[in-house]
C-alpha cells in the first residue's frame, strides 16, 4: 500500500466558505459598482457553481439574461466586473469576514507534525489565494506548501485534471501517494481523472 506523502487542498469552499461569503458577496458589490442591476442570491449562485471560474461563470449568467449587453460586448464587461470583484473579495478577506473552515488549521498542523507535505491545487486566481492565506497564515504562508498551482498556471480549469497533474509532477509523487480535499463535483471529477483519491467535504 502506498504511503501518504501529500495532501492537496482545493481552496474555495474547502479551506473556507469563500464562495457563499466571499466571491458571491464581492460579485454583488461589483455589479453595483458597475451600475448593473444584477444580484446573485445563494440559490442562484449555487447553480452557477457548476461552471468553473468566476469570469466563465459571469459569461454563462449573461447568456441567460435578457438585459445582458450584445454578445460582442460581454467579454469586456465580464473582465471589468471580474477585476472589481477580485478587489472587493480581497477587502472581505482582509476584514476577517471569511474564517477558515472548522478543522482546517488542525489538519494542517497534523500534516506538519507527521511529515506529510501539503499543496494547493485550485483554479481560482493566485491573488485570491494569496489574500486568503496571507490573512490566516501570515505573509510567509507559501512556505507551508510544497506546491501551489492556481488558475493562471493551467490552460484548462477543473473538471479537467491539469491542475492535479501539475501538482503531482511538481511534488515528484504518484497519484496514490496523495489525497485531495474537494467540495464540488468539478473538483472531485478533476482529482479522480488524475487518479488521486479524494475526500469530499460538503460546503
Amino acid at each position: 500500500m502506498a504511503r501518504l506523502k501529500a495532501l492537496l487542498w482545493d481552496v474555495d469552499g474547502t479551506l473556507a466558505e469563500t464562495e457563499r461569503d466571499g466571491h458571491r458577496v464581492a460579485f454583488n458589490r461589483a455589479f453595483e459598482a458597475c451600475g448593473m442591476p444584477w444580484r446573485w442570491n445563494e440559490a442562484h449562485y449555487g447553480e452557477l457553481l457548476r461552471i468553473t471560474g468566476g469570469r466563465e461563470r459571469l459569461l454563462f449568467d449573461m447568456n441567460l439574461r435578457a438585459d445582458a449587453p450584445a454578445p460582442a460586448e460581454r467579454d469586456a464587461l465580464a473582465h471589468a466586473i471580474h477585476a472589481k470583484k477580485n478587489a472587493f473579495y480581497a477587502e472581505l478577506v482582509h476584514s476577517a469576514a471569511i474564517p477558515l473552515r472548522a478543522g482546517v488549521r488542525a489538519l494542517m498542523q497534523q500534516c506538519s507534525e507527521r511529515g506529510v507535505r501539503m499543496g494547493i491545487a485550485t483554479t481560482t486566481s493566485r491573488s485570491n489565494v494569496d489574500a486568503l492565506m496571507r490573512m490566516h497564515l501570515g505573509p510567509g504562508w507559501a512556505g507551508s506548501f510544497a506546491v501551489t498551482v492556481c488558475g493562471e498556471d493551467v490552460q484548462r480549469k477543473k473538471p479537467d485534471p491539469e491542475v492535479y497533474v501539475q501538482a503531482l509532477r511538481a511534488l515528484g509523487i504518484g497519484p496514490l501517494e496523495a489525497v485531495a480535499i474537494e467540495d464540488a463535483p468539478g473538483g472531485l471529477a478533476a482529482a479522480r481523472a488524475a487518479a488521486i483519491p479524494v475526500v469530499v467535504t460538503r460546503s
